[in-house]
């Protein structure tokens, strides 16, 4: 059983077709979108964001991998046929560069570094007074893998650590909401709110002006999922009025994010090109690997997205 690569994100694909040879010798494995050679042979693919078309030529597909965690690009216009599984890439070096992000984020703001930034630009010398960790309130959007791995780190700094999913959760340490009335009760109290929820028709547009005034006047938002996720004029408004102190996006509605755009030059924000959490080729190839084996052993992969979910 051969498998096909197609990473349009710009990653070398070599890389990826590499470390597979290494661990699976004995199987084929091509590149999109070289000339396919025995296309009916390919059971599997390795994808991010491919085209229509490569379903269309490889029509013997048994399941298909995502190199990445976010799989609604797969679900957009049912690009997958049905009857195809699909897996997210559930990776431990994927889940530490999304932990290293957050809580980078979240220490900057907690520490008040975001505004000893702006000092140093004025040549500012202003120490302010220092802030308590365990008074420092931060509600999570999203308690899947990525969701909790943020948790957990942040509780073993002290941090007064929430967290909000669409079904009940219970996690040490971490005060679990669910639902609109408990999204509401934890919005209240966030002082940093972290968006890690995945891309549903549920969730698009969810960070907006009606979602920003439940929370507590001047508070700092980080948006680590999915740019749609953020309305920008919502976003900008907030900031404006003060209700927003800061906000911190790695993700944007249209990316790579416009020279135009305002949030480039904005005071009150910080852009990363998306970055928070990048697939390492390597590891995301021994992760396949190993799901590989549990198919081919009949037993169920690790990740297997549920479309009805969304995720």
């Amino acid at each position: 059983m051969s498998f096909i690569i197609c990473d349009t994100s710009g990653v070398s694909q070599q890389l990826y077709l590499d470390r597979l040879k290494a661990l699976m010798p004995e199987r084929e494995v091509q590149i999109w979108p070289e000339e396919p050679n025995q296309p009916e042979t390919v059971k599997y693919a390795l994808v991010w964001k491919p085209p229509a078309q490569l379903f269309e030529t490889y029509k013997n597909i048994k399941a298909v991998f995502n190199l990445g965690a976010g799989v609604d690009a797969l679900l957009e216009d049912q690009m997958v046929p049905e009857h195809l599984p699909i897996i997210r890439l559930i990776d431990p070096l994927l889940d530490r560069g999304m932990i290293e992000y957050v809580t980078w984020a979240v220490l900057r703001y907690h520490r008040l570094l975001h505004l000893y930034e702006g000092f140093q630009t004025q040549k500012q010398w202003t120490p302010l007074a220092a802030t308590d960790a365990r008074k420092t309130r931060v509600g999570i959007l999203g308690l899947g893998q990525l969701g909790q791995g943020c948790a957990d780190m942040l509780c073993r700094l002290n941090l007064q650590v929430m967290g909000w999913s669409r079904s009940p959760k219970d996690i040490a340490g971490v005060a679990t909401y669910h639902g609109e009335t408990g999204l509401n009760e934890m919005l209240a109290q966030s002082d940093i709110l972290v968006c890690l929820l995945p891309l549903t028709s549920q969730t698009c547009g969810m960070l907006n002006a009606d979602l920003y005034a439940k929370l507590p006047k001047g508070a700092k938002v980080i948006n680590v999922a999915r740019g749609p996720h953020l309305i920008v004029e919502d976003t900008l408004a907030a900031l404006e009025s003060g209700q927003l102190e800061h906000v911190t996006l790695d993700v944007f509605p249209t990316e790579p994010l416009t020279a135009d755009s305002p949030l480039w030059h904005h005071p009150k924000v910080t852009v990363t090109p998306h970055i928070a959490s990048q697939t390492v080729p390597d590891s995301a190839i021994e992760t396949i690997v190993a799901n590989v084996q549990r198919l081919e052993a009949g037993k169920e992969p690790q990740g297997l997205v549920q479309r009805d979910h969304g995720y």
